[in-house]
């Protein structure tokens, strides 16, 4: 089949795709207590995904306390005065289904993935740990513990990760995006039980949560259920969002990080605005040009044309509370050094601010983001994602829908108008690792 059939076929799939979604009915209810309901039905398959999304993550965390969302998070697996410590994983999957959680830095999240006839499992478990946790002190210890292994795995042990954190704790001076997920280690170890537990009681209300539920049901039928187990859990007191806004950068700001690595690598991050900006369907456009596959300009050029790096690339999300990073990296071949790359991602960033991109680079960019977006929506579990993402950041599930429109609708003109715009020397934050040699005993 020619290339030119393969991308007519494709684009009529996407189109279809785009259609059907506007087609299908999303159903959205505030119950009295504040709880806000998302129900989006997909027939094809007898299974549903169930999620409950708090409006709370390191965004809401203080200085010397982070890390308290993700370990209320384990928390929650504790057990509640109905269901005891580790029932409710056993009893989902004894159900033949799947349940985890994650945190992020505007939201805690907790899923079910289950047969559609098991739902009412979803409905008394979640709306049970709502009201009922049971924050036993010596599980808090245990608990707390488990996050600083992980801490110590994932960021202390790993020299990339220890970077990229680093970056945005001189990207982010006064907001609390400059704190990562996980906590500071100091944080994590002075945390205590009154912590976890006034955590709980403040956020983990009705009024703080989105329920969303994908998959196979009637929404009548299941609203009427998720009202009778969750329009009775009385409604908490108002619960704190606001906080500082980061000021304008006025100056590049430079980590640079020595630690036992086999190669250097170079973090380059530009304050870009939020999903309240129009332009951030350009900014994503711009990101996918310069990193999504091995054709793309960061990887074509510093892997393949310069052999001075063994990966690049970069990423940029709009969907989140308040305007985060664009961010581009490389990792060094053996016997580069971190100027090299710096020098090369500045070279394309302002190849691309200079000449713009081609109509060809446009039109794979966008097919590129939207059969990746509507395959993925084709999942009830990343669609319920995307729209509990949207609701609980303030999008709303309509932003969802309109996502593939709106990237169609970036010009030429726009990407390299956004690349002037945000990626400028007195936005930039650069994290740099040099590895030190192992020490021998």
């Amino acid at each position: 089949m020619k290339r030119p059939l393969i991308a007519l076929l494709l684009l009529l799939f996407l189109f279809s795709q785009a259609a059907t979604l506007h087609a299908r009915s999303i159903r959205k209810v505030v119950l009295d207590n504040g709880l806000k309901v998302v129900l989006w039905e997909e027939h094809k398959a007898p299974v549903v995904t169930f999620q409950i999304w708090y409006k709370v993550g390191s965004r809401n965390e203080v200085n010397g306390k982070t890390g308290l969302s993700h370990v209320t998070e384990h928390m929650m697996f504790k057990g509640t005065t109905r269901h005891g410590k580790g029932a409710f994983s056993r009893i989902v999957a004894k159900n033949g289904g799947g349940e985890n959680a994650f945190t992020g830095n505007d939201y805690t999240a907790y899923f079910e993935n289950l047969s559609a006839d098991r739902i009412d499992l979803s409905l008394e478990l979640e709306s049970d740990r709502m009201q009922n946790l049971q924050l036993d002190p010596k599980e808090f210890l245990l608990e707390r513990d488990v996050v600083k292994e992980e801490r110590r795995t994932r960021t202390d042990d790993d020299p990339y990760s220890y970077v990229i954190e680093n970056l945005y704790a001189i990207a982010f001076l006064v907001h609390p995006y400059h704190a990562p997920v996980i906590g500071w280690m100091s944080d994590l170890e002075n945390l205590v039980h009154q912590d976890i537990v006034e955590h709980y009681k403040t956020y983990y209300v009705p009024n703080n949560a989105t329920i969303v539920v994908v998959g196979d049901f009637d929404s009548d039928t299941l609203l009427k259920k998720i009202k009778q187990h969750f329009a009775k859990i009385p409604k908490g007191s108002e619960v704190p969002q606001q906080v500082s806004p980061e000021p304008r950068q006025i100056g590049m700001r430079r980590s640079i990080v020595k630690r036992e690595a086999q190669l250097p690598f170079v973090f380059m991050a530009f304050h870009a605005p939020n999903y309240k900006s129009a332009e951030t369907y350009a900014l994503t456009v711009l990101s996918s040009i310069f990193s999504n596959g091995k054709s793309a300009r960061l990887h074509h050029s510093l892997v393949y044309q310069q052999e001075i790096a063994l990966d690049a690339g970069g990423y940029y999300s709009g969907l989140t509370t308040d305007p985060e990073i664009f961010y581009l990296y490389a990792t060094a071949q053996k016997g580069k050094t971190t100027q090299d790359l710096e020098t090369a991602l500045e070279a394309e960033i302002t190849r691309l601010q200079k000449d713009g991109i081609t109509p060809r680079e446009l039109e794979k960019a966008k097919n590129q983001i939207q059969a990746e977006y509507l395959m993925g929506l084709d999942s009830n579990f990343y669609r319920g994602m995307q729209v509990g993402t949207a609701e609980t950041v303030g999008a709303g599930y309509q932003y969802v829908l309109d996502y593939v429109e709106n990237i169609q609708k970036v010009t030429l003109e726009d990407v390299q108008r956004v690349a002037q715009k945000y990626l400028i020397e007195d936005q930039k934050s650069v994290g740099i690792l040099i590895p030190k040699k192992v020490e021998t005993q």
